[in-house]
Formats: structure tokens, sequence, C-alpha cells
């Protein structure tokens, strides 16, 4: 193991931890569900210990129980949820016994909580000052002029810039990042010993996310708080968590030190969960997925839940609920695998090889790729596209002058942090939006514009869209059945009703879905198993050309990779050509065979993945890469984080233009900047 990756000590670190009493502790807590007259067990007699000062990190898939755990820290389960047995001890009080009017004592004021949407938990209709105000009048006791400053001095402190004239603004006018700040300005203003963060960076671009983590750590620090952070993402976990609880099925089954989580796992769902990162994966290859999902907490489990998921479980697993073994003093894990009579099992390779890599575990040295193939073909080109919105004083030039071309058989992606045009380029290009000037062809022929009614036809059919949120692009008092036949009906592509079925069912079965599910309506349906109705959607109209928008960004790290998997699948099988919309980095990698960078509708790098990961050129593509999360917590911790500022670029009098600097490898930029990139990279 090399010096800069091995881990270090984190003996006294875990005995400053362990020589203090609990600051809180939740012991054999049950939390049930009434819904439509059955009983839904949420949270299955778990206990967890919080310590001063601490960061602890609570991971698991969706429906694992996070945040109705953490919600019980707060009195803010919803009213058909009960606790309904154990304790939780802070201050001197149980808080499974307060009533709401001494609830009102803690909750902010003691234990405050940052939401995952900051838009449904601000009030439109107020000002964002107002809404902080009444934070610090209601728990600090201020007024007048003396609230006023104390909330402007807030608004500094989370790194809100200008925020005298900020204090009048409503919610509307913020960025996605700058309304997480004010919420957790809201948060903080009432100065809480305990702050939780239930998925705070989930919908945030990674640069956006790494300055909230930073934002979060500095203000713990200032204020001397103890947080718990709700996640899916393991890179977040691995920036800023001192302990670790994986959750699953409602209870809490390993917790310990960051670095005894990652590096020393015992449970097969913590491995599952690690294996599953796309920073550990081989390109050409699969991720390894969780097969199956989690159990039905209707009804009563037998022995480990995660048992049926599990490919190594053990006879017992499926009899008996194991104990909580000691694996340390720190580290505990919910697992027969650590019973003295269990056989010896191994660690899967990729984690153990986790502290030994910076990058990821390479390409399959077999693997395709149809850019360097002599005898591509050109699919998709894109020639000088602009795509304006509004007219007059109120134009917005959303895209500029964009060129590129995708070759049969590609996954070609575009990267960049919201609002830098990615999705407006994949729905010009599909015709959704209309573009002011340039073209797009498609095969040798221009399908933007005017074009006649059969080609419109043939581009409808050859051309497929995958969207980012599948629970808003799927009609919801539809069944699935109509929802993935609509482009059947639309273009008459069936013989009868009986071909129309069996083609339904075809593509379900594709996309690894049951065709029993064809009667079922989307709201029946995971996270994940919705976005697979959305591809079945996509592939029945047998297309060459899918425009992936953000396909897996709303989805848990197992679930991505089953999402992942089946595109890279789907591909090889029909031979589909890919534009993938992304802003993560760490996936865009994996699936990619080229990568373009966008900034505020420019394309400003462009170059094969792992030659762009390679060697970065321009100061905004370093940035995005600085910023992607490590699931190795040594690495995450020490990298430098880069800021891009674009006034860096005097475009006054030395024009920029997009030049290959390298065969495949192209960058915006003037000769000044040109050149610098040629020194640093000895070209």
């Amino acid at each position: 193991m090399s010096e800069a990756t091995r881990p270090i000590d984190f003996d006294e670190r875990a005995k400053a931890i362990l020589a203090q009493e609990p600051l809180l502790s939740a012991r054999d807590v049950e939390v049930t569900f009434s819904l439509r007259g059955n009983k839904l067990t949420a949270i299955r007699r778990t206990s967890l210990d919080l310590y001063e000062g601490e960061t602890l990190a609570i991971v698991g898939e969706s429906g694992s129980g996070k945040s109705v755990f953490t919600k019980c820290f707060v009195g803010m389960l919803d009213k058909n949820g009960t606790i309904t047995n154990g304790s939780i001890l802070y201050d001197g009080q149980d808080l499974t016994k307060l009533t709401e009017k001494e609830w009102l004592k803690i909750r902010g004021k003691k234990i405050a909580m940052v939401t995952q949407d900051p838009m449904t938990s601000l009030n439109p209709l107020k000002t964002v000052g107002y809404q902080i105000r009444e934070a610090v009048e209601l728990h600090q006791g201020l007024k007048g002029k003396a609230a006023k400053d104390e909330t402007i001095r807030i608004l500094k402190a989370v790194g809100i810039p200008d925020p005298e004239r900020r204090y009048k603004q409503y919610p509307h006018e913020f960025s996605g990042g700058m309304r997480q700040r004010v919420v957790i300005a809201i948060a903080v203003a009432c100065k809480p010993q305990i702050l939780i963060c239930d998925e705070p960076t989930t919908a945030l671009d990674v640069t956006i996310q790494a300055q909230i983590l930073d934002l979060i750590r500095r203000l713990q620090k200032e204020q001397g708080m103890t947080i718990i952070y709700i996640t899916h993402d393991l890179g977040v976990v691995a920036n800023v968590a001192d302990r670790v609880a994986v959750m699953y099925a409602g209870q809490i089954i390993e917790v310990g030190m960051c670095n005894e989580v990652f590096f020393d796992a015992w449970h097969p769902y913590t491995w599952a969960l690690l294996q599953a990162l796309p920073q550990l994966g081989v390109k050409g290859e699969k991720l390894p997925a969780i097969d199956g999902t989690p159990p039905n907490l209707f009804n009563k489990i037998q022995g480990d839940a995660f048992a049926p998921r599990n490919k190594q479980a053990l006879n017992i697993d499926f009899l008996e609920e194991p104990p909580m073994y000691e694996v340390t003093s720190t580290h505990q894990v919910k697992a027969w695998l650590r019973d003295p009579r269990a056989p010896k099992v191994a660690q899967p390779t990729a984690i153990a090889r986790l502290a030994e890599t910076k990058e990821n575990l390479g390409t399959d040295p077999n693997a395709y790729h149809p850019h360097l193939d002599p005898n591509r073909e050109k699919l998709i080109e894109v020639k000088n596209m602009q795509v304006t919105f509004g007219a007059g004083r109120h134009k917005f030039v959303a895209v500029d002058h964009v060129n590129f071309e995708i070759y049969k058989g590609e996954t070609f992606s575009l990267v960049g942090e919201s609002g830098s045009g990615k999705t407006t380029i994949g729905r010009a290009i599909v015709r959704i939006n209309p573009i002011t000037s340039g073209e797009v062809l498609f095969k040798g022929e221009r399908i933007s514009g005017k074009i006649s009614k059969e080609m419109d036809t043939k581009v409808i059919r050859s051309m497929q869209m995958i969207f980012q949120d599948p629970m808003a692009s799927l009609n919801e008092r539809a069944k699935v059945d109509y929802i993935v036949s609509e482009g059947l009906h639309n273009f008459h592509l069936y013989s009868d009703e009986h071909d129309r079925q069996d083609k339904v069912q075809a593509a379900l079965r594709e996309v690894g879905l049951l065709p029993e599910f064809s009667s079922r309506f989307p709201h029946e349906f995971s996270g994940g198993q919705r976005q697979r109705i959305g591809i079945a959607r996509s592939l029945i109209m047998e297309p060459e050309f899918i425009v992936a928008d953000e396909p897996i960004s709303a989805l848990d790290v197992s679930i991505r990779a089953q999402v992942l998997n089946l595109l890279n699948d789907m591909k090889k099988k029909r031979g589909l050509t890919y534009l993938f919309i992304a802003h993560d980095l760490s996936v865009v990698r994996f699936i990619s065979d080229r990568i373009a960078v966008i900034h505020k509708g420019r394309i400003v790098e462009l170059a094969e993945a792992e030659e762009l990961f390679l060697r970065p050129m321009h100061p905004y593509t370093k940035a995005l890469l600085s910023a992607v999360p490590n699931p190795n917590p040594y690495l995450e911790r020490s990298k430098q984080l880069v800021v891009y500022d674009p006034s860096v670029h005097d475009y006054s009098v030395d024009k920029p233009v997009w030049s290959e600097l390298l065969p495949g490898h192209y960058v915006y930029g003037n000769e000044r900047e040109l050149d610098g990139y040629r020194k640093e990279f000895h070209l």
C-alpha cells in the first residue's frame, strides 16, 4: 500500500470519541407507519450513539430508513408514523416522550435540520432575509436592527455575496446552490448543538457540492456543532465523515470510523455499495450491481434482511437475525460472517484495491472504440449550432456556435454545470428545441429547421430521449403498457393487438422488468424501475441514437450501477449510439468514449475520456475534475479544490479559437492560452 493512501492511525481520534459520554443515545428504536390499515415497520429496533463535535454519516439506499430515523431526533415524523419502542436520550430527556410544546424548545434551537430540496423548505412568497430573520428572532431573542444585522452577518457567513442586496430578494432569484446556502443559514441561525443534513447536496453540481461541504465543515468548526449527514453518495461520506453508519431495511447494519468502513468493511451490503461505485469499475466491463430489491417492510423479516440479495449468504442468514459483532472498539457489524464459526470470506478485489488506487481500475484492453475505427461512420454532425431564447433586450444565448460529431456505436458525453446548455443541445438534436442558426445532420442529411414530414417521422423513430426525472416524464395516470407502447400507437408500428402486447413485453424483459408489470402505474415502482420503464419506452421504437439526459443523477449508487450496465448492454446488443448528458465526471469516465466539456453554452474542451482525465487543459475542466468526489477518504480530504474564474480569459484583442493540440484533443482559447497549454504538457 502506498504511503499516500495508507490508512493513518485513528486510535487517538477513536479514544477521544469513546472517552466522552454520548451527546445523544438512541436505543432499540422502532418506528411504524399505519398505511391503508396495514402496519409498515420502517425502523426495526436499531441503536446509535452520537458524540459531541463529530460528523456522523448515515448511508444506504432509498427506503433504508435514514431520514425516518433522524426525523425522530427532531420530532418531525409524519402524522401516521409512531415510535413504538425504544428511547432517544438527549440532554437528560427521552425525546420519544416529548409533547409538541416541549419539542419547540429543542427543535431548531438545539437540534436543527437541513432538508434535501431547498425550494420546498423555503417560502416563495417571503424574502430570504425575512425567513432567516424569523429564525434569529425566535431562537436568539433579537429584534429590529439587531436581528437584521445578525441576519446579514449569517448570509455573509454562508458565502452569499452582497448580503445587503440579497437580503431583500426572493428564493426564485437564487441559484440551486445559493438556495441551499439559505436553508443552511436558517438552520445555523439558531446556533444548534446538532445539525442534521438530509441529502444537502444531492441535486447540486459537483463544484457547488464541494463548496457546500466546505461551508458546512467551516460552520461546524466555528460553532462547535455535531453533524449528522444523510446521503447515498459515498464520495461525500469520504469527504466529511468521522464515523459512518450503514443502514439497510430499517436497521444500522455496520458502524465504524470512516477509514474502517471504507477499508475494512465486513457487511456484504457495505461491500456491495462500495463495489457499485463507477470509480472502482473497469471500463468495458459490468459494474457489480446489487441484484433484487430491498425487502417489503410490511412483512415480518426473518434472518438477515440482506440475505436474499447476498450471493454469499450462509444458511443461517435466512433463519436467524445476526447480533451486532465488535470488529474493533469503534467498529461494529451486524453480520454472521464475524461469527467465529463462519467460513472465512475474502473482501471483494475492488474494495481491497481502494486504498491503492487514485484513479479507476482501468479499461478493458479488448474494448472497442468506434471513434478510432478507420471505417467509422458519422451518425450525428452538429455544425455551428446556436440556440437562443427570448428576443430583443430579453434575448438569452443558451448555446453558442457548438461543433462536434458523434460516430456510430460510441458514447459521446456532454458535461458541465447546471445552466451550461447540455440539455438544450440534446433537445435541439432531437428537434424538441428549435435552433437559431447552424445545422444538425443525421447520416449526412439535414434534420434541423424545416424538413419534410417523411424526414420528421424518420427522425422521431431513429432518435429517442431518456429524461432525467423518470417520475416527471411518465404519465402517472397511464399504465406501463400504454406508456411503453405510445410510440407504437402514434406510428402504427404493430400489426394487431397481440403483436403490440408482445412488443411491450419484449421491451420490458429487455430492461429487466417482468411482463406482468405492464398492468401497473408508475407510482408503484422504485426510482430505478421507473427509469427502466423510460428506457423501455425509448427502445421499443428501435432507435439508432439515444440522448440520455442525466438518466442516473437522482438514483442510488446501487440502482445507478444497474442502469449504467443496462445502457452498456443495450449499446452492444443493438449497436446503439448515445449522447450522454451528465455533471458527474466519475460516471462519465466509466461510460464514455469521448467527452466534451461545456461552459455557458460553449464547448471549451473535447477529448477521449482517459485523455481528458490525464491531461485536462482548460481551467474550467480542471475545476470540474478537482471537485469529483473520490471514494478514498485520504485522497478525498487531501485534494485541492480548483475554483474556476472566468476573468482569467482576456479575449479583448487576442481572440479565442477552437484548436486541436493533440490528436483528437481540442481546446478553446487564444494564442497566449494555447501556448501555455503546450508548455504545461510539453507538446
